[in-house]
């Protein structure tokens, strides 16, 4: 499969795995279930919840992450800032990188917002360089809108 049919197929799975359920918990365990499964070549798939000006950890695949991260530190505290995803080839070369897993090569963030706030983020992290490019981009933030749709944040 190529990797438009490979996110083609995860949507129509994430449509389906949340047609009847509007738990927030339940549809972020689902959502990066199906994410870290789906996809080749990932060590970890999560949300971070906004709590303040902290990013706190929710549902995951993958190793043990860090906890907390503040509002503007690393990846994901930058998507959360600044509202837009970060793509990231190179972890290593992102001014204020947090190494939660030092395996990590290459990243990608994008925001989730509520009522036009930022309500938290996805997060996924590749031990490749360079993993994620414009296709994941755009595949992944109609992830996080369908998520968003039919999750009661």
């Amino acid at each position: 499969m190529t990797k438009t049919q490979t996110y083609e197929l995860l949507l129509r799975q994430l449509e389906e795995l949340l047609s009847i359920e509007t738990d927030c918990v339940a549809n972020m365990a689902n959502t990066s279930a199906a994410l870290f499964n789906g996809l080749p070549d990932l060590n970890w798939a999560g949300f971070y919840i906004l709590r303040g000006n902290t990013l706190v950890l929710g549902p995951f695949q993958g190793k043990p992450a860090c906890v907390r991260i503040p509002l503007g530190k690393g990846v994901c505290g930058t998507a959360a800032q600044t509202g837009q995803t970060q793509l990231v080839k190179n972890v290593h070369e992102f001014a204020g990188h947090i190494a939660c897993d030092s395996a990590s090569n290459s990243e990608i963030v994008i925001p989730i917002f509520k009522e036009g706030r930022v309500w938290g983020v996805l997060d996924i992290d590749s031990p490749s360089l360079a993993r994620f490019d414009d296709t994941d981009r755009a595949f992944l933030e109609k992830f996080v809108a369908i998520f968003t749709d039919k999750t009661a944040l």
